[in-house]
């Protein structure tokens, strides 16, 4: 019966058998039985130390996709690994089929992102000041900081302490639609209106001199955007307002897409009070801007890319790729 294993298996059976002492056994007979070839056994033979150097490469190259994978604390997936790499000093490019070949074969997974099974946060508060969707869905036609985009979610924490009876911590953000910068971010234990304020005064204290007077800010419908203290900073810091159709997550697709990698990539504790979590946030938010690299970002940051289209100087050496209009998943 012919044995069903791959033909390395059976060739490590064969020669196991035949380099006992007091083996009577032929080869023929035993190839013959594990349904291969002579001559492949023999081939497989002559090529021990190649396959020896081989795996004390893999070895190598796979101590060097770990390095990357745990950079800064945060799981990295196959492109993830490819671009930190990249921006080693010296640098490495690594095909990222190798390294999804070496990541299966030592048992190391890419994080999955789960579907978030909540909805929008209440509306009690809603207005019915809705603006216009000026925006539909353009998000990178317009170059860097013309588009903003902003949203709120929030992040489940198990003990209740002095900062409130809320179970959640919420997060306001304001980002950059073209260069996927993450330009202002507040961390609040309550959903008053007043954190997602501080969110715009956040970006124009940072980042007002570098908006364009025809800038835009798009949110969704939600109550924090309809309100009327809202629309008033708004109104004084010369942004236009732009807002997703109602229930259409696809009008605001990059912030939501942010939102869910921030949830995936965070390391929670039971134990962790809303302290701990905005400080968590603000570590991710700097790791995010500053060495989470984007496959359409022409494999950079988000802060390296606006300093590339600024400045014109690529950091990385190799040709600069086409960078793509797309929100895919940068993993």
């Amino acid at each position: 019966m012919i044995m069903k294993a791959v033909p390395s298996v059976k060739y490590e059976i064969i020669r196991e058998m035949t380099s006992r002492d007091n083996n009577l056994l032929n080869i023929k007979w035993l190839c013959d039985i594990a349904g291969v070839s002579r001559s492949g056994y023999y081939y497989w033979l002559d090529a021990e130390k190649t396959r020896i150097e081989r795996e004390l490469q893999d070895e190598s190259d796979f101590k060097l996709i770990l390095e990357a994978y745990k950079f800064r604390g945060y799981d990295k997936g196959v492109r993830g690994i490819h671009m930190r790499l990249m921006h080693q000093t010296p640098s490495v490019v690594m095909n990222p089929k190798k390294i999804r070949r070496l990541m299966r074969k030592y048992s190391l997974r890419c994080p999955i992102r789960r579907a978030n099974p909540y909805r929008r946060i209440t509306k009690a508060m809603q207005t019915n000041r809705i603006a216009p969707n000026l925006l539909s869905r353009e998000f990178r036609a317009h170059g860097a900081r013309m588009v903003l985009l902003t949203d709120i979610t929030f992040i489940p924490r198990q003990r209740r302490t002095e900062e409130g009876t809320d179970k959640y911590s919420y997060v306001s953000v304001i980002m950059d639609a073209f260069t996927k910068q993450i330009l202002a971010c507040v961390v609040s234990f309550s959903l008053e209106v007043d954190f997602v304020l501080e969110t715009v005064r956040q970006l124009m204290e940072k980042h007002g001199h570098e908006l364009k007077t025809d800038s835009l800010i798009h949110s969704d419908q939600g109550c924090h955007y309809t309100s009327n203290k809202f629309i008033e900073i708004i109104g004084n810091s010369n942004l236009r307002q732009s807002m997703s159709r109602r229930a259409n997550c696809w009008d605001n697709a990059p912030q939501e897409s942010l939102f869910g990698h921030m949830k995936a990539e965070i390391r929670l504790n039971p134990s962790d009070v809303h302290t701990v979590i905005a400080r968590k946030v603000a570590d991710w938010v700097d790791y995010y801007n500053n060495d989470r690299y984007q496959w359409s970002l022409a494999k950079l940051s988000p802060n390296e890319y606006h300093k590339y289209i600024t400045t014109g100087n690529y950091p990385l050496p190799i040709i600069p790729p086409t960078a793509k209009g797309d929100d895919s998943d940068d993993n």
